[in-house]
């Protein structure tokens, strides 16, 4: 339960260092936003467009008489678009986070230099383009596990009572995992740590990752909400690899508020 509420603690104080640093929360909500217009944009075109699509993909429907043929393209058009839904809920850190790569391991580097004892951070030493491939690839393949996953509790859904209490809220729990690994990995890359690793590294504290990850999962359910919160997940996730790491941290915030108790010290001595 103490890891739970770490977890937690690790998303605020996130929150706190992007709020602290104006420049690098612009800068971190810009992919954001491009991958919300983007997602919005092809959900549009969806409800637009859907109906016709669904028509099209079933012309062994077209002699059926009515109500039926209705009923069943109008079913189809709503499990689509319910679909697109899940789909852009699942893949959305992982888009934003493979368009905003450049903006985000920036953020990621700045709250390392912040909090390191020696003012350093580690540098992966690899060209964009391979950061870039790693990212895709190891995104690629967290997908199609949360992915498993969903069509897994999708199935125990229908099972009575279980189905309607246990399995939403574990259905979070597990999102909450993968949203933690995708950013986590932002900083843990750049690292030398490999998926492999990073899984095993975020099991071995499940509690933990639980505590950071399930209640941004909740958020993450509003794309529009995720735009504004995901460069302190970043900031967040960056001071949790570093415990996760056994790194020793500084604690920026304190340093910073002394600083300013001493600057007001200074100033109403003069």
């Amino acid at each position: 339960m103490r890891d739970l509420g770490a977890g937690f603690q690790y998303l605020l104080k996130g929150q706190r260092w992007v709020a602290r640093h104006g420049k690098q929360y612009g800068f971190g909500l810009i992919p954001g936003l491009i991958t919300l217009v983007l997602y919005v944009a092809a959900l549009v075109a969806l409800a637009t467009w859907g109906e016709d699509f669904v028509s099209w993909a079933t012309p062994f429907a077209d002699d059926w008489s009515s109500p039926w043929q209705g009923l069943f393209r109008g079913f189809l058009t709503v499990v689509l678009f319910a679909l697109a839904l899940l789909l852009s809920v699942l893949t959305f850190t992982a888009v934003t986070l493979l368009i905003g790569q450049p903006f985000y391991e920036n953020l990621s580097e700045k709250v390392d230099r912040d909090v390191s004892p020696d003012g350093t951070a580690p540098e992966s030493g690899l060209p964009l383009w391979r950061e870039l491939w790693i990212s895709a690839r190891d995104s690629l393949r967290i997908v199609v596990r949360a992915a498993l996953w969903a069509v897994l509790l999708f199935a125990l859904g229908f099972v009575p009572v279980v189905g309607q209490t246990l399995i939403p809220v574990l259905g979070f729990f597990v999102t909450g995992f993968f949203l933690t690994e995708e950013l986590t990995a932002v900083a843990l890359q750049r690292r030398g740590v490999d998926l492999r690793a990073r899984l095993t590294l975020l099991r071995s504290r499940k509690t933990l990752i639980w505590g950071f990850g399930t209640p941004l999962a909740l958020a993450f359910v509003v794309p529009f909400v995720a735009v504004f919160l995901m460069p302190g997940a970043v900031a967040g996730a960056t001071l949790m690899a570093r415990e996760l790491l056994g790194e020793e941290t500084r604690d920026g915030e304190d340093e910073s508020e002394e600083s300013d108790e001493e600057t007001v010290s200074d100033g109403l001595a003069s």
